[in-house]
Order: structure tokens, then C-alpha cells, then sequence
């Protein structure tokens, strides 16, 4: 899981408005960070199954999302995928 201070971070650079915690950019970049700090866990540990099971589980809901921003809006999609360098 993510401290708290970097998840305040995190929204506070990809929220639309105000009190968005929610949006799918906020959601997208969360997850990202997340799971990059689990394939770091796994180098260390690649035995550690439980946490393989979690990874997939975050790559696969990234990935709906991502589908899902992509149908709503191809310009923050392209943006947002450039930032976190998915493509």
C-alpha cells in the first residue's frame, strides 16, 4: 500500500476538481505507483505468490480503466499514458 503522503500527492496532481478522489486519471496513476512498488517487492522475493496474484489483479483493473479513458477522452488517455510511460 501506499503511504499516505505520497497518495495525497498523487491526487493532488491528477484530480479534476477539488474534491476528486475517484476520477480514472487519480485511479490509473495510484494503481501505476502501486505497481511498480509490488514488481520492486518481487525482484527481491519471486516466490512471494500472494503478492504475484495481487500484481495481476492491479494490472488488469489498470487496464480496464485505461480502456475506459480511452473511450471517454483520447486526449487525456494519450497524456496520461505518456506520463506514467505505459506506452
Amino acid at each position: 500500500m501506499l503511504e499516505k503522503e505520497k497518495k495525497e500527492k498523487i491526487i493532488k496532481e491528477r484530480q479534476i476538481h477539488k474534491t476528486d478522489t475517484g476520477s480514472a486519471e487519480v485511479q490509473i496513476a495510484m494503481l501505476s505507483e502501486n505497481i511498480n512498488k509490488v514488481l520492486n517487492h518481487l525482484k527481491k522475493h519471486p516466490k512471494d505468490n500472494h503478492s504475484r496474484r495481487g500484481l495481476l489483479k492491479m494490472v488488469v483493473k489498470r487496464r480496464r480503466l485505461l480502456k475506459y479513458l480511452e473511450r471517454k477522452n483520447k486526449r487525456k488517455y494519450r497524456s496520461l499514458s505518456e506520463e506514467l510511460g505505459l506506452n
